[in-house]
């Protein structure tokens, strides 16, 4: 028996659920998911199909559907308990509670409440793809499920365009083909970017290339399986002083000081107040 019943401290536990191989679990997610007076969770048969893995009765126990379509009504029910002084265990259908699942508005409301609120941490899709990427982990930025709407999803990346660090996406199978282009399209075909499908399971696949390798690869492709883009931060080209010295003194041939100094800090991609005052000494 890899789990211990034991008495926990009435509050909220956030427990996280393997990304694919079920002994990916905590051993202290089996303790809390054994000793827990409340169990609810994202997909009940999986959390029981997991329980059962590993040995853990339900004891009379019922496992409350917790998810975007289950509504109010169940939050209220577990607020319940917690206002009665028992341990209700939270679980996801797969990784980390709330990144790109429920639970949120759950947490929120139990913590404002003033009922403890922790967590038995454990695997994370987008940690486990930022490890097998192969692209910088000094910063990143979780950016869940891009828009299904081909329009919609370019503004998106458009505005992550300048964050300083790795992206990272989830995706559906089905959307894969178009997301890869459009991230090309907006962030440029030759960003670095890696594409981990089927992480932890028997046919996990990591694939890395620029953003047209991959978009390549996957044009009207079929695949399968649970999917995490990454894609590499942009990285500006130095520029030298001289360079935005000579293009100001060319540009203040023929326009003012603003407009020179307008056109040289889009032209260079550089912040316009440093080129507004350099302008103004070379115009004097």
């Amino acid at each position: 028996m890899n789990f211990q019943k034991i008495r926990l401290t009435a509050g909220l536990y956030f427990v996280a659920t393997p990304i694919g191989t079920a002994r990916d679990i905590t051993l202290r997610a089996l303790d809390v998911l054994a000793s827990a007076d409340v169990i609810a969770a994202e997909d009940t048969r999986s959390l029981r199909r997991l329980m059962e893995i590993h040995g853990i009765p339900l004891e009379g126990r019922r496992i409350h559907a917790y998810h975007d379509h289950s509504g109010a009504g169940v939050r209220d029910k577990l607020m319940q308990a917690l206002a009665q002084g028992q341990s209700v265990a939270y679980a996801s259908e797969a990784g980390m509670p709330l990144i790109a699942d429920p639970g949120y508005d759950l947490g929120k409301q139990a913590a404002e409440a003033g009922h403890m609120v922790t967590c038995a941490p454990g695997a994370s899709a987008a940690l486990t793809a930022l490890t097998l990427a192969g692209l910088p982990t000094d910063a990143f930025f979780f950016a869940g499920f891009l828009p299904n709407a081909s329009g919609a999803r370019r503004a998106r990346i458009e505005a992550l365009k300048d964050i300083p660090g790795t992206l990272v996406f989830y995706e559906s199978p089905k959307r894969v083909s178009t997301s890869l282009s459009d991230l090309a399209m907006v962030l440029g075909a030759d960003r670095q970017a890696a594409l981990c499908r089927e992480l932890t399971k028997k046919f996990e696949e990591i694939r890395r290339g620029t953003l047209a390798d991959l978009a390549e690869q996957y044009q009207d492709k079929t695949v399968k399986g649970e999917i995490v883009v990454l894609v590499d931060r942009g990285h500006s080209q130095s520029v030298n002083e001289s360079d935005v010295e000579e293009a100001l003194k060319r540009a203040l041939e023929s326009h003012s000081v603003r407009d020179a100094a307008d056109l040289v800090s889009k032209m260079y991609d550089l912040p316009r107040r440093p080129i507004y005052q350099k302008a103004l000494k070379l115009g004097k």
